[in-house]
């Protein structure tokens, strides 16, 4: 398929992969990894957060991806990720920008919630049969703990897609939802709730969902934990994505984390995200440590 590169698009339920660049440098290095295997690029990726932090906006982070596009000739579809979107405000800002992929945040939210009669009439005693997942039910203990964890947290999401909706207008957009910031695991459980819960807010666009997955996803490091039992959990959570969806498991903190790598790709197939930032950011330190010590230096006492 051939598109005008200075344009990201929706790339749908095919395989992905987000290059986040902090610094607006890396994306030749980006293209060039791209171009050996077949996943769908998403150039551009960086949360609200992260733009404030180094002082970016999101005109200038999408401007960044584009320049580099054009320049090496660049003519597939690629992507536009508003990462960790939580208020309306960033919908508005990343839109303006020419983002079409929105992941919204609703971290501040998780733990608030409560238990409802409308919950309860909608899942208590009922079975829920996922293909590959044994036939899942939830009693009241259960619903509790996790219409606590998760059902502001999802109300807010709902609310968040609408905005998004409005504000795109005729314009083509896509949603990741991201849950993956708790501290603890999401169990196959309570994504069965989440999945439902999108379906019955009628959240649109939905093509990825991000978990929080048992053990550690640290940036720029390997995964921590057992992985044994990572891939035991992880075919729970393809499974109920592939059912109520379809849409694809999104790895958040996904930078290096070579352990886990080829289970993803083994379990999620097609269905799977994969989101980085912090590989280009220490490669480019590297540099640095490598041809600059003083600015090094800088940067080591500024962290300190």
């Amino acid at each position: 398929m051939s598109v005008n590169p200075v344009k990201p698009i929706p790339l749908g339920l095919r395989k992905s992969f987000g290059f986040g660049d902090r610094l607006g440098l890396a994306t030749p290095g980006h293209i060039a990894a791209v171009r050996k295997f077949d996943f769908a690029p998403i150039f551009a990726q960086q949360s609200i957060r992260e733009m404030e932090r180094t002082q970016r906006t999101p005109q200038e982070i999408v401007q960044a991806a584009q320049a580099a596009l054009a320049k090496a000739g660049w003519k597939q579809p690629w992507g536009a990720d508003a990462d960790h979107i939580k208020l309306p405000d960033h919908i508005d800002r990343a839109a303006a920008a020419g983002f079409c992929f929105f992941t919204i945040d609703p971290s501040a939210r998780v733990g608030r919630g409560k238990l409802t009669s409308e919950l309860e009439a909608f899942y208590i005693c009922k079975k829920f049969d996922v293909p590959g997942v044994t036939t899942a039910q939830f009693d009241r203990a259960s619903l509790q703990r996790t219409a606590v964890k998760y059902g502001v947290a999802l109300e807010h999401i709902a609310m968040m897609s609408q905005h998004i909706a409005k504000t795109m207008g005729e314009r083509q957009f896509e949603i990741e939802v991201s849950v993956d910031e708790t501290d603890e695991p999401t169990s196959a459980l309570e994504h069965l709730f989440v999945a439902m819960e999108l379906k019955r807010h009628k959240v649109p666009n939905v093509v990825s969902v991000a978990p929080r997955f048992i053990g550690d996803f640290e940036k720029g490091i390997d995964y921590k934990g057992d992985l044994k039992k990572f891939e035991e959990t992880l075919v729970q959570h393809a499974a109920i994505a592939k059912h109520y969806g379809p849409y694809k498991m999104s790895v958040h903190s996904g930078s290096d984390k070579f352990a886990v790598y080829p289970i993803f790709g083994r379990v999620c197939g097609e269905l799977l995200h994969v989101k980085t930032a912090g590989t280009s950011y220490l490669e480019a330190l590297r540099v640095v440590a490598r041809t600059d010590n003083k600015l090094f230096a800088k940067i080591v006492e500024f962290c300190r």
